[in-house]
Order: structure tokens, then C-alpha cells, then sequence
């Protein structure tokens, strides 16, 4: 019996580069960038001034402003980012069984603008001041809660959080969720909203980020041997899965078909990789198993690339341990020199990219690559600087996380 195969029919995102997928992946194959000056809080004190922060989002246009104010900015993201995927998508609820339709949405952090807001209320007041609305609005879960609120769906509901491989775990389970029969469709991704005080503080202690305050558009520069750190970022990314067959009754518009999934651990160190990138290596192995594909069907690698050392040399090397000769064959970009590092929304934007690659037959380009580090292995295509019109059959996307959580989902063009 041949398993229930999973499409991806809705794509919505709210980036710093773009608040919709269509202008955000013109702008990335455009070599624009969206990383600037932090304009929402005084930076004067902190040894970083820019990320990448999302500018005159105005939540009224997807979310009536009572509701919103019930929201941290996080599920704000969310909540617009499924807008337009389910828009995208053409689906009508209504219509739908509710038991078989879910929303699992990750999230690395969660509301921690709502926790500094509110623990500010504690101190400056009295603890009974602090809002009613508090833990509705930080607890992690509230993105997919919202959305699920939003659509009536009443199937399979919950958040994924696994730092920065929390995207992928979301959209890897979602896509389980589906090919097992318990749902038809789900909507899934990730988002976050970590550019604030505390946030930007906590990145800067652990020494993590670039300090390039004075050009702040050539700082997050992934296997680029004058890389400094990544550069933090906020949004949303979300899609709708849904069941082939269902999609095609309905007559759907389907952008690509998830393939495979695989997810592992290094078991190692809370915040560093295996140096070896052996962790990373086995769950593309467990995904390209799961798709039933050998290596050399991979045409794209969308790099998890964070444009950190320890990120990039062990990524490059797992992409070598696993597709061997082919590795120098397949295009491989990070396209977080454009777009930052959105944490637990990471994954969720770059399912989009990969989505869009497959349909518009462009490769966008790792922005600020001039010199590839050797370490990460010249003679890879890291897609420097320019975009790369190719056809796309089969794209893969790394995600990993602090804890050491690797993930790695496959999708593909539906034939």
C-alpha cells in the first residue's frame, strides 16, 4: 500500500526583506537585503545596532485590533503569515471537516517581549497590575492556538520548540501528521519576534552576533572566511500542507510535495555542533531514506548557514559525508545573508524558499559570500553573491538548533 503523499498549497511570510512570499523571494533572487539599524528600541548601549527587524508591520491588516492587543508580537507574525498562506492556498474551512484539520507552528522563544513588558509592570507597580492577558500571550503554544482559533480547526494542535531546528521539526510533524492519516491538512511553520531589549542583549553576551554597526547590509555572510557572528532576525513563516488527493480534488495550485523528513541529535555540547557535523549528516540521511531518493537526485541544498564558524564548517562537511561526489554537483545556498536569522522561524522561511525555487526555476544567492571560507570547501557552489537560474527537482533544507537538534525535510516537484 503506497503511503498518503503531502503537498504544499499556501505560503505566507512576514520578513524584514518582504511581508508576502512573492516579494520576498524577488528581493532575495534581487540580492537585496533587509538587514538595517534596529529602529523599535535604543541600542545606544549595545555593542549591535541592526538585525533583522520588520518595519511598519501593521497588524490591522490581518487582525482586527481588539484581538491583536491579546497577542504578543510573535502570534501577531503568525497569525498574518497564515493569512496569507490559507488565502494563498484557496481553502474554505467552512467546508472542511474541523477534526481533520491541525496547526503545529514552532517558535524558539516565544512571547519574551510580553515577559520584559510585563515583569517591568512588576517592578515599577505591583504584581496585580500586570495584565490578565500575560500568559495567553507568552505562552509558546499561542501562535497555533491563535490560528487555530482563527480557522476553527479542531485536528491536531500544538508548538514545536527546539530552538533554531524548531521550524523543521514543525513542518517535519505536520507532514507526518498527514502521510499517517490523522489529518488532511495542517497548517505549519514557525515564527518569532526575539528583536527586543532583552533578546538583542542575551545574543550579545554569548558573543554570537556580527558587530558590523558600520555596514550592517554585508554582515551576516554564511562560509565566508571574514564572517563574525550571525545577525539576528524576526518574522513568520507559514504553509499549508495538505494531502494530495485532497488538493487535487479541490483543484489546488501545488508548488512542491514533501518528500521526507529526518530529525536527530548530537548529544554533545547545549550551544556547539559536532565539529564533525556528524549529527547533522544522519538526519539528511534519515531524510533522504524517508523520500526514498539517493543523493544524487538533490539539485538544492538550502543551507541552515548561519554564518557562524562552528555552523558553517560543520554543515559543509555533513553536506560532503552525505551526498559524497554529488556534493560538488549540487547548488548549496544560505539565504540568511539576506534575511538574518529568525531562530525557530528560520526553517519556516526557507521551506518557503525552497517551495519558490522549485516553481520559479531560480536559485537565490548566499549574499556577502566573496571569499568562501576553505575550511567549508571552495570547490562547493555556495551560489555566491548572484542568483542562478536552474531547474529544480529536489530541494533539502537544514535546520539545526542549540540542544544539538539537527532537522532536515525534503521536498520535491510533483510529478
Amino acid at each position: 500500500m503506497s503511503r498518503r503523499r503531502v503537498v504544499i498549497t499556501g505560503l505566507g511570510c512576514i520578513t524584514a526583506l518582504g511581508e508576502t512570499a512573492g516579494v520576498f523571494f524577488e528581493a532575495l533572487c534581487q540580492g537585496k537585503s533587509g538587514i538595517a539599524t534596529i529602529e523599535s528600541f535604543d541600542t545606544s548601549a549595545y555593542p549591535v545596532h541592526f538585525g533583522g527587524e520588520v518595519k511598519q508591520f501593521d497588524v490591522t491588516k490581518y487582525i482586527e485590533i481588539r484581538e491583536s492587543k491579546r497577542m504578543d508580537r510573535f502570534s501577531q507574525f503568525a497569525v498574518a503569515a497564515a493569512s496569507q498562506a490559507v488565502t494563498d492556498s484557496g481553502l474554505d474551512f467552512s467546508k472542511e471537516d474541523p477534526y481533520r484539520m491541525g496547526a503545529i507552528v514552532a517558535t524558539g522563544i516565544g512571547g519574551i517581549k510580553e515577559i520584559e513588558e510585563q515583569h517591568l509592570v512588576l517592578l515599577k507597580k505591583a504584581p496585580m497590575r500586570i495584565s490578565p492577558f500575560t500568559v495567553p500571550r507568552l505562552m509558546a503554544n499561542a501562535a497555533a492556538g491563535n490560528i487555530a482559533i482563527r480557522y476553527g480547526l479542531r485536528g491536531p494542535n500544538f508548538c514545536v520548540v527546539s530552538a533554531c531546528a524548531s521550524s523543521n521539526h514543525a513542518i517535519g510533524e505536520a507532514f507526518c501528521n498527514i502521510v499517517s492519516g490523522r489529518s488532511d491538512v495542517v497548517i505549519t511553520g514557525g515564527t518569532e519576534a526575539a528583536m527586543t531589549p532583552l533578546g538583542l542583549a542575551s545574543f550579545c553576551a554569548a558573543r554570537s552576533l556580527s558587530l558590523r554597526n558600520d555596514n550592517p547590509a554585508a554582515a551576516s555572510r554564511p562560509f565566508d572566511r571574514d564572517r563574525d557572528g550571525f545577525v539576528l532576525a524576526e518574522g513568520a513563516g507559514i504553509l499549508v500542507l495538505e494531502e494530495y488527493e485532497h488538493a487535487k480534488k479541490r483543484g489546488a495550485v501545488i508548488y512542491a510535495e514533501v518528500l521526507g523528513y529526518g530529525a536527530t541529535d548530537d548529544g554533545n555540547h547545549i550551544t556547539a555542533p559536532l565539529p564533525d557535523g556528524a549529527g547533522a549528516a544522519k538526519a539528511m540521511e534519515f531524510a533522504l531514506k524517508d523520500a526514498q531518493l539517493s543523493p544524487e537526485k538533490v539539485d538544492y541544498v538550502n543551507a541552515h548557514g548561519t554564518g557562524t564558524e562552528l555552523n558553517d564548517i560543520a554543515e559543509s562537511s555533513a553536506i560532503r559525508a552525505v551526498l559524497g561526489p554529488h556534493a560538488y554537483k549540487v547548488m548549496v545556498s544560505s539565504t540568511k545573508g539576506a534575511h538574518g536569522h529568525l531562530l525557530g522561524a528560520s526553517a519556516a522561511i526557507e521551506m518557503v524558499v525552497c517551495a519558490e525555487v522549485i516553481k520559479n526555476l531560480v536559485v537565490p544567492p548566499t549574499l556577502n559570500l566573496e571569499n568562501v571560507d576553505e575550511r567549508c570547501n571552495a570547490k562547493m557552489d555556495f551560489v555566491p553573491l548572484k542568483a542562478k537560474e536552474r531547474k529544480v527537482g529536489v530541494a533539502m533544507s537544514n535546520s539545526f538548533g542549540f540542544g544539538g537538534h539537527n532537522a532536515c525535510v525534503v521536498v520535491g516537484k510533483v510529478s
